[in-house]
């Protein structure tokens, strides 16, 4: 998919993500705390079953478990050497989930960690490792691009200058904010997906963090400051903890949906689900834009 493509379907109509992925593979099978990217290289099965089901709730577009697989992040894994294995094996796993009835989306992230002046990481790290990875998500044929849960302009900046040198695939940036639109880095979502909107995003919006009940006013304010469609991809609610670190949502699909059709009445456009949610909210979704 081209840009322009993107922009064409975009005219006409709204798009929608899956849901959570990790949660729901945590719930499967996988283990706490190992390296989800090369645990579902070994265990597609899980991955398949899910994003097939996200399908046939409704999303347009899931997004291949690359999360993480960018060399800094596997280094932490011993796993930097295996970037381009396990680029290339879960995009195959994710299209042939989507078997052409929905687009595969490359998922980049953050490292977790500052660039400088405010931190230690240098521009040109950055950039030649998500430039790294995004070769390799280009070659194994995603469709589009997704910074997610991006934590501060900057580094989401950086995966947009590496996309340029790459590729012409479409970028869509999502930031993950606080109720009030701070970002945990510094700064508002307000300014960041400006500046983004400047330097090439495709798309922006935010993700995670919070449930759709505290984001009208943070996607009323994305939308008075872009052109570009407005992404909104938010929880299940606020979750509680429990002893043994488990994160557990009480929102139900009903009510998720019911605030993700306040959310588009507010401008956003690109809509989906993240932690906590999974077929069923995406369900819910879909009925929201078929009646209307």
């Amino acid at each position: 998919m081209t840009k322009k493509e993107f922009q064409q379907r975009m005219a006409q109509g709204p798009l929608i993500l899956d849901g959570a992925t990790g949660s729901n593979l945590l719930k499967a099978g996988m283990p706490r705390g190992v390296c989800s990217e090369l645990w579902i290289s070994q265990h597609p099965e899980p991955l398949l079953e899910l994003q097939r089901a996200y399908i046939e709730a409704g999303s347009h577009v899931v997004y291949a478990p690359t999360f993480l697989a960018n060399p800094l992040s596997l280094e932490s894994h011993q796993l930097a050497h295996e970037t381009k294995r396990l680029n290339h094996t879960l995009v195959r796993i994710s299209r042939e989930a989507a078997d052409g009835r929905a687009w595969v989306a490359g998922d980049i992230s953050t490292t977790g960690k500052l660039m400088e002046p405010a931190g230690e990481m240098p521009y040109d790290t950055l950039f030649e490792a998500y430039k790294e990875q995004i070769s390799y998500l280009a070659e194994a044929g995603v469709d589009l691009l997704v910074a997610e849960t991006m934590m501060a302009a900057d580094e989401t900046m950086v995966i947009l200058d590496a996309a340029a040198q790459v590729c012409d695939l479409p970028v869509l940036c999502s930031l993950t904010t606080e109720s009030d639109g701070s970002l945990f880095f510094g700064g508002t979502i307000y300014d960041a997906v400006e500046a983004l909107e400047a330097v090439g995003a495709d798309a922006v919006g935010c993700n995670c963090s919070v449930g759709p009940d505290q984001l009208e006013a943070v996607i009323t304010g994305i939308k008075e400051r872009v052109s570009i469609p407005v992404i909104a991809k938010p929880n299940a609610g606020m979750p509680t903890i429990t002893e043994n670190g488990e994160a557990l949502y009480h929102m139900g699909p009903k009510e998720f949906g019911c605030h993700m059709k306040s959310l588009a009445k507010a401008g956003a456009t690109i809509l989906g689900g993240c932690c906590g949610t999974d077929p069923a909210y995406i369900r819910e979704l879909s009925k929201i834009f078929a009646a209307s």
